[in-house]
C-alpha cells in the first residue's frame, strides 16, 4: 500500500478517536467538511452531540471529516496569524492567556480555550478585542485537532491539550473578562508594566509611526519599563540596547546620552527572562511539538510486560471458532473482546461439568478493557445468541443489584454467565456504598469464586426455616470497562482483598478498523458443540443436576512439570513481594497457580470437548498467560491506583516528570509547566516535592537569576 494511502487511513482513525475523546470529556462534537470548516449535518453545529454511537455513525459515513466542537459555555480567543502583535508589549498578559487549553491552527494562529463564567453570556465577535482577534462563545464553534485544512493539521501545544472537562477549564483572567464585557476602549485595566506616557497632543505627521513623546522626568523610568518588557520575553543586551536607542532618538525630548541608554540596558539584562513569557512570545509549543514526533512511552516504575501478546489470544477448538464468527460479523472486529467473550462462553458451558485433578473448575472473572466504540458489545450479543439457541437464556445475567440477588439467581441456576458493561460503575458504587446491600456484592463475588468446588451457604431469610445452599456454584463474569475508569474505580482494599487477583484483565489498545456488518448464520459446529455441552450431565442418578460429579480432565506428565515450574515462579515472586512488604503483590501472585490451572483446563475442553486432556500445549499457554497478565495487572495498578490523596498527587507528578524525561532526557523541567497540569495550591506542591526529594526520587533546584528564582524539577537518574 502506498505511503500516502497509509497516512490517510491513519488520519481517519485519528479523527474518529479524537472525536470520541472529546465527547467522553463532555464536549459536543459534529463533523465538518473534509479539509474545511463547514458543518455537514442537517442542522449544522446544532446537531453537536456527545453520543458515541451517533459520532461513530457520522465518521463511518465520512471518516475524513474534520471535527467541530460547540463553544457554548466556553470562550475561545482566536488569534489570527503567527506574527499577530496583540499583547506583544505585555508578557504578563501573554502568560495569563496561556492558562487555558491551547491549539495551533494550520494558518499559524492560536485558539486559547477557557470556561465561560456562569454569570456571563459572551457570544461571537470579530475584531472587537483587537484587529485579527476574534472570539467564539455561546452559539459558536471551532475546529479542533487533528482536523486538517490545506494539508496542514490543527495541533495541541504540549501540556496544553484539551484533556479535561469544560468544568475543569480555567476561567479567563480578569483583564480579559473586562475586555470581553466592554471592549478595549472601555477597559479600565491597562497592560501591566506598559510605559507611562505624556498625554496625547499634536505630534506632527510622523507621530503615528514614532509614538507619543516621552518628556524629561519620565525618560529613564519609561525606557527601563520598555527594557524590562523586552527582557522578560528573552531579548538580549544588543537587541534591547538597539531598541532603546531608537526610542530615545525618536521619542525622548530631549534625548538622553547613549551612556544612559547603555546603563539602562545593562542593568535590566542582569535579570533572567521569565520562562512563561519567553514560551508564549516565542511560541515554543509550536516550535517543539507542532508536527513533531510522537512521544515515547513512559519509563515505568515497575517492569511493564506490555499488553498480552496476540498469539496468546487464541485457543484451539471451540473458543477460536466462536472468535472467528464474532470477528467476521462485528462492525468493529476486536480480537481482545472476541477472545474474552468466547473464553467466558466456554467457561459457562463447561461449568459444573469438568474439573482438573486438583479440583479446579472453569469459573473465571474476565474483564475486557477498551474505550468507547471499540466493539465491546458485539461478543456479548454473540454469546447471548448462542446461549438462546441452546435454550439456556435463563442462565444469563446482566447486572449485580445486590449480593443476595446474586445468591438467589445462582440458587435457581447454579451455573450462570453474567455479562456486564461498565463494571467500573459497579466498583465505584461499592466504594461509595453507605449500606450493606452494595458492600455485600463484593463479599458474595469473593466467596462464590472460592466455593466453586464446595457448597455456598446462603443467608437465612425471614420466615424461612432453612437458609438453603448452592452446591458447586459456577459464576462466570464477562465484564467490560473503559481502562482509566476501571483503574480509578479500584481501591486499595480491592487490591488486597483478593477481588483484583481473581480477575483476568485484558486490554484492547487501539480501536480496530471498521468493516461492513455481515448477516451470517451461526456455524453448525459452534451450535452443535454448545448443544453437546448443554446436554452433558456427568454423574448418575436423580441428583446429577443438583449435585453433579464433574468429569476429571487428567494431566499428562509434561503438563505436570510445566505447571510445577509455573507454581515455583509464582512462589518466587510472592516471596519477593513479601520481602518488600508489598501486600498487593503477595495477594495477586498467590492466585497465579490457580489461574494457570483453570486456563489450562479451559484450553483442554475447548480443544477437544469429548475426550479432553490437559497436555503440554494447554499448560504452556495457561502458564504464560497467567504470569504475563499478572505482571501487567500489577504494573497498571501501580500506575493508576492510589493509597491516598497524597499518594495520588505524588504519582501524578511522577507521571509528568517521566513523560518529560522520555522527551527531554535529563533536562530540568520548569515549575510553571508542572503547575499548568497540576492545579494544586502552593502547600500541596511543596509537600509532594519534599516527600519525593526525601525519598530520593526527584531533584529540585532554584538557581539564582537576579530576580524571581526559577523552580526546576527532574527525576534522579537512577529512578
Amino acid at each position: 500500500m502506498a505511503r500516502a494511502a497509509i497516512l490517510m487511513i491513519d488520519l481517519k482513525n485519528q479523527l474518529l478517536n479524537a472525536a470520541i475523546h472529546y465527547a467522553e470529556l463532555e464536549y459536543p462534537v459534529f463533523p465538518c467538511a473534509p479539509g474545511g470548516k463547514v458543518p455537514i449535518t442537517k442542522h449544522g453545529f446544532k446537531d453537536a452531540t456527545t453520543d458515541i454511537e451517533q459520532i461513530e455513525t457520522w465518521w463511518r459515513q465520512r471518516p475524513d471529516a474534520n471535527i467541530g466542537i460547540t463553544t457554548t459555555g466556553l470562550v475561545v480567543i482566536d488569534v489570527d496569524g503567527a506574527d499577530n502583535p496583540w499583547l506583544a508589549g505585555d508578557p504578563d498578559m501573554c502568560a495569563d492567556l496561556a492558562q487555558g487549553a491551547l491549539s495551533f491552527t494550520p494558518g499559524g494562529g492560536r485558539h486559547h480555550i477557557f470556561r465561560q463564567p456562569e454569570s456571563k453570556n459572551w457570544g461571537n465577535t470579530s475584531g472587537k478585542l483587537a484587529p485579527k482577534i476574534d472570539t467564539r462563545g455561546n452559539g459558536g464553534y471551532i475546529i479542533v485537532p487533528p482536523s486538517v485544512i490545506d494539508d496542514k493539521a490543527y495541533t495541541w501545544a504540549e501540556t496544553y491539550e484539551l484533556d479535561e472537562s469544560p468544568e475543569q477549564l480555567p476561567e479567563p483572567p480578569a483583564w480579559l473578562a473586562e475586555l470581553l464585557d466592554n471592549g478595549p476602549h472601555l477597559c479600565s485595566q491597562r497592560p501591566r508594566d506598559a510605559p507611562t506616557v505624556a498625554p496625547c497632543s499634536p505630534q506632527g505627521e510622523d507621530s503615528a509611526a514614532t509614538g507619543n513623546i516621552i518628556p524629561s522626568g519620565q525618560r529613564n523610568a519609561t525606557l527601563a519599563r520598555l527594557a524590562g518588557a523586552m527582557r522578560r520575553v528573552g531579548m538580549g543586551y544588543a537587541e534591547i540596547r538597539a531598541a532603546l536607542a531608537q526610542t530615545n532618538a525618536d521619542r525622548c525630548k530631549p534625548p538622553m546620552s547613549m551612556r544612559e541608554v547603555d546603563k539602562i540596558s545593562a542593568s535590566i539584562c542582569r535579570y533572567e527572562p521569565d520562562q512563561v513569557s519567553v514560551a508564549v512570545a516565542e511560541n515554543h509549543w509550536a516550535q517543539d511539538f507542532q508536527g513533531g514526533e510522537k512521544e515515547e512511552e513512559l519509563t515505568p516504575s515497575l517492569p511493564d510486560p506490555g499488553p498480552l501478546p496476540e498469539e496468546l489470544l487464541r485457543v484451539p477448538g471451540f473458543v477460536s471458532e466462536v472468535m472467528d464468527y464474532c470477528l467476521e460479523t462485528a462492525p468493529y472486529p476486536n480480537t481482545v473482546m472476541a477472545f474474552c467473550g468466547a473464553l467466558a462462553l466456554q467457561a459457562f458451558l463447561a461449568g459444573r461439568k469438568v474439573r482438573d485433578p486438583g479440583d479446579n473448575r472453569t469459573n473465571v472473572y474476565l474483564l475486557g478493557l477498551g474505550h468507547s466504540g471499540t466493539g465491546k458489545d458485539w461478543p456479548r450479543k454473540i454469546n447471548t445468541k448462542i446461549i438462546h439457541g441452546i435454550g439456556l437464556s435463563d442462565s444469563l445475567g446482566e447486572r449485580f443489584a445486590s449480593g443476595e440477588g446474586i445468591q438467589d439467581a445462582l440458587f435457581g441456576k447454579p451455573c450462570m454467565l453474567f455479562q456486564t458493561d461498565e463494571i467500573d460503575g459497579m466498583l465505584q458504587t461499592i466504594n461509595k456504598a453507605k449500606d450493606a446491600r452494595h458492600e455485600n456484592i463484593m463479599s458474595t463475588l469473593l466467596t462464590m469464586f472460592s466455593a466453586s468446588n464446595s457448597v455456598f451457604p446462603m443467608r437465612r431469610k425471614a420466615g424461612k426455616e432453612s437458609p438453603g445452599a448452592i452446591d458447586q456454584p459456577c459464576l462466570i463474569i464477562f465484564g467490560t470497562a473503559i481502562p482509566n475508569h476501571y483503574y480509578e474505580a479500584l481501591s486499595e482494599r480491592m487490591l488486597t482483598n483478593g477481588f483484583f487477583a481473581r480477575m483476568i484483565i485484558l486490554e484492547s489498545n487501539k480501536r480496530p478498523e471498521g468493516q461492513d456488518p455481515k448477516l451470517i448464520e451461526l456455524p453448525d459446529r459452534v451450535l452443535e458443540t454448545a448443544k453437546w455441552w448443554s446436554e452433558f450431565n456427568p454423574g448418575t442418578g436423580n441428583l446429577e443436576k443438583w449435585h453433579p460429579v464433574p468429569k476429571v480432565v487428567e494431566h499428562t506428565d509434561e503438563a505436570v512439570e510445566i505447571l510445577t515450574e509455573c507454581r515455583r515462579e509464582a512462589e518466587t515472586e510472592y516471596s519477593a513481594a513479601e520481602a518488600r512488604n508489598d501486600s498487593v503483590g503477595t495477594t495477586v501472585w498467590s492466585r497465579v497457580n490457580e489461574q494457570a490451572r483453570k486456563l489450562a483446563l479451559l484450553y483442554a475442553v475447548s480443544e477437544n470437548h469429548i475426550e479432553p486432556v490437559i497436555g503440554k500445549g494447554a499448560t504452556e499457554w495457561g502458564s504464560l498467560f497467567a504470569v504475563h497478565q499478572t505482571k501487567r495487572m500489577l504494573f497498571m495498578a501501580g500506575e493508576h491506583v492510589f493509597e491516598s490523596e497524597f499518594d495520588s498527587r505524588c504519582k501524578k507528578l511522577l507521571a509528568i516528570l517521566k513523560k518529560w524525561r522520555a522527551k527531554k532526557g535529563n533536562q530540568w523541567m520548569e515549575f510553571w509547566r508542572i503547575r499548568r497540569k497540576l492545579k494544586w495550591n502552593d502547600r500541596d506542591h511543596e509537600e509532594v516535592r519534599n516527600a519525593l526529594i526525601g525519598q530520593r526520587i526527584i531533584e529540585y533546584d532554584e538557581p539564582p537569576t537576579g530576580g524571581k528564582p526559577k523552580k526546576l524539577y527532574r527525576l534522579v537518574e537512577s529512578y
